[in-house]
């Protein structure tokens, strides 16, 4: 692990050098530690892709004394077993006006349009962290082969459920909300509702696999997503 103060009450942490499984496994394994040993110092945690940063009371600790026992958790959890994981699906209806960026991404990856889906759901990702919106999770790798830049200039608004690539990440737009990655589809599904025990659809540490379906059957589970969501709330 490698520290760095980051303020007079947070320390980042740091547990790799590149964006990985690895230097994931080590995030989530002290993260859950950390939450279930909950230090009375401890306030706050952030994941990222390789770090944690932890927020702690400044007036009953110090950046010295919470490294120390950041080590000492880190080393203690090494033996703990590995957290289940989840495998969440999410339905993709793609290209099109659920698209707009798919036709670009496959004739600047030389490929057809086809091919770009296929890869895309071909691949089961890794939910690193969450973070730019609620519910947003960065997923990854997507694989060099169609891994493309993000826009220079972002929209000025992209709608809720878009599905998108900037470089190896993907993820799902939960909201309605300037953006600049490159939109591939579109899912019928709600990725946050603040009302849910679990607001976030894909939560830190989850697998996301993606699937293919036809406007039609977007129309469809849009309508079912709709209907649930009004029972619920009657």
């Amino acid at each position: 692990m490698k520290f760095r103060v980051a303020s007079d009450q947070s320390l980042l942490v740091y547990l790799g050098d590149a964006i990985g499984l690895e230097a994931h496994q080590r995030v989530v394994r002290l993260l859950r530690a950390l939450e279930r040993a909950r230090p009375a110092w401890l306030r706050n945690l952030n994941p990222a892709y390789c770090s944690l940063l932890v927020t702690f009371d400044a007036t009953a600790t110090g950046p010295g004394e919470v490294e120390q026992a950041l080590t000492q958790i880190e080393r203690e959890a090494e033996s703990l077993p590995a957290p289940e994981v989840r495998t969440v699906e999410i339905p993709v209806c793609y290209g099109g006006e659920f698209g707009p960026d798919l036709e670009a991404v496959a004739g600047a990856r030389g490929l057809e349009p086809e091919r770009v889906i296929a890869i895309h759901t071909g691949e089961i990702y890794r939910s690193y962290f969450l973070g730019f919106a609620p519910g947003f999770a960065y997923l990854g790798d997507v694989p060099e082969s169609i891994a493309t830049a993000r826009h220079a200039t972002p929209r000025r608004s992209v709608p809720a459920g878009s599905v998108g690539i900037a470089g190896r990440q993907t993820g799902v737009y939960p909201f309605s909300t300037p953006g600049g990655w490159q939109i591939l589809g579109r899912t019928p599904l709600v990725m946050f509702r603040a009302d849910r025990a679990a607001m976030s659809l894909i939560a830190l540490g989850d697998r996301v696999r993606f699937r293919a379906i036809t406007a039609g059957e977007f129309e469809r589970m849009r309508a079912e997503v709709a209907a649930t969501e009004k029972a619920e709330s009657a």
